[in-house]
């Protein structure tokens, strides 16, 4: 398929989130004592210490596995490879951070801001992510598993090929998303807001999509089989028709399913 052919988000284009400046270079002591005062200023509820501010730092590799990070700045820093499993980074401030090959499983991102971040290929398997805002959020080949990602922020975002088997995103803001080939097998997508999405040839064997909104998602060639879709909103017979499914997907009434086309 030609490139001008491709479906393109409809927020495609209106937002740049490139580092705004070159990253800095911070010793080992300096990361130490920023770390130190940090810690201060969580377990003192803000009194005493200072709030890390490792923002457009280069910390690429760094081990910060279990830390606590509550509420740190780390917008537009350079993050690759780093380790973040099982860290406290509760509303950390993310926002355009270079995450390509983190590993953050069973981390705590709860209501963090991730918007532009770039997290392709990263791992966070069971991690928390709820309410976080992420907004066109590179995802690519992420592996979600099992994560929680329930009422966060994710339109726009591009999760082409990512692994969100089982993953909670009930009530997930996922308009203009892309999740193209990406596996959400078993996932909860209740209520979830999936206007405009690309699911072309995701696989969504046994999700539960009961009351999501799905007007114009493009379910070309996705595999629906044994998923419900009862109460689903603006979903139409012709998206249907374009998807696989079996004897087993639940339909909104008055819309029926093919299930002599079922994906094997």
């Amino acid at each position: 398929m030609a490139e001008s052919e491709r479906p393109r988000s409809p927020f495609a284009g209106k937002f740049d989130f490139s580092p705004r400046a070159a990253p800095r270079v911070l010793s080992l002591d300096e990361i130490g004592r920023i770390l130190a005062a940090h810690l201060l200023y969580v377990e003192t509820e803000r009194r005493q210490g200072r709030r890390a501010d490792f923002a457009s730092a280069d910390l690429s590799g760094r081990d910060f596995s279990a830390r606590n990070l509550r509420r740190a700045k780390m917008d537009h820093a350079v993050l690759r490879g780093a380790d973040f499993t099982r860290a406290h980074l509760q509303r950390a401030n993310l926002i355009g951070a270079i995450l390509i090959d983190a590993r953050l499983d069973n981390a705590d991102l709860s209501g963090a801001r991730l918007s532009g971040a770039n997290l392709v290929s990263a791992s966070l398997d069971n991690a928390c992510l709820a309410r976080a805002d992420m907004e066109f959020a590179l995802m690519a080949k992420a592996m979600l598993r099992g994560a929680s990602l329930g009422a966060a922020d994710m339109s726009g975002a591009l999760l082409d090929d990512a692994v969100l088997a089982r993953a909670d995103l009930r009530a997930a803001n996922l308009r203009g998303a892309g999740f193209r080939a990406a596996r959400l097998d078993g996932a909860d997508l209740r209520e979830a807001r999936l206007g405009g999405a690309f699911l072309l040839g995701a696989s969504l064997r046994g999700a539960d999509l009961r009351g999501a909104y799905l007007r114009l998602a493009r379910l070309d060639g996705a595999d629906l089989c044994g998923a419900d879709l009862l109460g689903a909103e603006g979903l139409t017979q012709a998206q249907l028709d374009r998807a696989y499914c079996d004897s087993g997907t639940m339909v909104p009434e008055g819309l029926t399913r093919d299930a002599t086309k079922s994906h094997l």
